[in-house]
């Protein structure tokens, strides 16, 4: 399931692209076509993320809400703000964007030697591909053809004159009014990139420390916090070597407070690299290949039975909550 970085990076797409245009839309597949006849020809008019949910508004006071939900995906086709990730990924962006970024040459580490890269987040208008569902046999050859023809089952296709976004398997596509939009968003719990960090902090804090519920569990909870998900939650765990059948209201209260700090931290880098690095402290060579491959940004995610990377144990795997958890016994006992 894609988290929360891969959202708010989508929602930047949409903003870049298609906010201020008029926009055809239709639904290839037929499940969302009363809702996509109500949108056709109206005006894009704003783009947000909170958590894993973007909401896309358009004229008359009407708003798009998706959240895509294990399976869903947006493939995007003709001029595009692309980036690395985007352009790795074949215009793709949702599901969990573990594949990897094969970075350019010029790509480096900042002058501050923070973990981003000033590449990234620079983006430049290129020509994609559409990437083909997975039952079908790959990336499409793009041809003169305008739009794109429809690979497999589009739920949602929004068009410009230069741009296609073709939405696929999502677990919501819904319509919304002004107050159900603003009452879907109240429901849920903090997001760094959207709330004041202040505010968003205390509400964090005052929800896990009332809870007996395991901090493991808490962590995935949309209504405590937005945004994270399997990848970010073994990793924020194992950076502060907090154990995550933990109570909630048993962890200390400054250790609350630096998982929130933490994964504003990595929810920012995230947005602004495409990939969940949550590793720190990384030469140039060691971060161009965890930029490639999974194998090299994470500290105890996708590691099971492997030996932990501080202290040699091997990495535990454990089904919390019908999820898998990665987590060293030793490093957070």
């Amino acid at each position: 399931m894609p988290e929360g970085h891969s959202v708010h990076r989508i929602a930047r797409q949409f903003d870049r692209n298609f906010v201020g245009r008029a926009v055809a839309a239709s639904s290839p597949q037929g499940r969302f076509a009363e809702g996509a006849a109500l949108l056709d020809g109206r005006e894009a008019t704003t783009a947000k993320a909170v958590g894993k949910q973007m909401f896309l508004g358009f004229d008359s006071d009407l708003w798009l809400r998706v959240h895509l939900g294990l399976y869903g995906a947006w493939d995007f086709a003709g001029e595009i703000q692309a980036d690395p990730t985007i352009a790795s990924a074949g215009g793709r962006m949702g599901q969990t964007n573990q594949r990897g970024t094969i970075l350019p040459d010029e790509a480096v580490m900042d002058a501050a030697g923070e973990n981003s890269l000033t590449s990234i987040g620079a983006p430049r208008r290129a020509r994609v591909h559409v990437r083909m569902s997975e039952q079908t046999t790959g990336l499409a050859e793009e041809g003169p053809e305008w739009p794109p023809p429809v690979v497999g089952q589009v739920r949602l296709r929004l068009l410009t004159d230069a741009t296609c976004a073709d939405l696929r398997g999502p677990t919501a596509c819904q319509l919304q009014t002004p107050d159900e939009m603003l009452a879907t968003i109240a429901k849920l719990g903090p997001d760094p990139l959207v709330d004041d960090p202040a505010a968003g902090e205390e509400r964090f804090v005052a929800a896990v420390r009332k809870k007996a519920t395991p901090i493991g569990l808490l962590l995935m909870d949309q209504n405590v916090v937005s945004g994270i998900g399997n990848v970010y939650r073994a990793e924020l765990l194992f950076r502060a070597r907090l154990n995550p059948h933990t109570p909630g209201r048993e962890v200390p209260e400054e250790l609350v407070r630096e998982l929130w700090r933490d994964w504003t931290r990595l929810l920012r880098i995230g947005v602004e690299t495409g990939q969940m690095m949550t590793m720190d402290d990384l030469t140039p060579a060691q971060w161009r290949a965890a930029m490639a491959h999974r194998d090299d940004r994470h500290w105890v995610y996708h590691r099971a039975g492997l030996p932990c990377r501080v202290c040699g144990t091997h990495v535990a795997l454990e089904d919390m909550a019908s999820r898998k958890l990665y987590w060293c016994p030793r490093c957070q006992a």
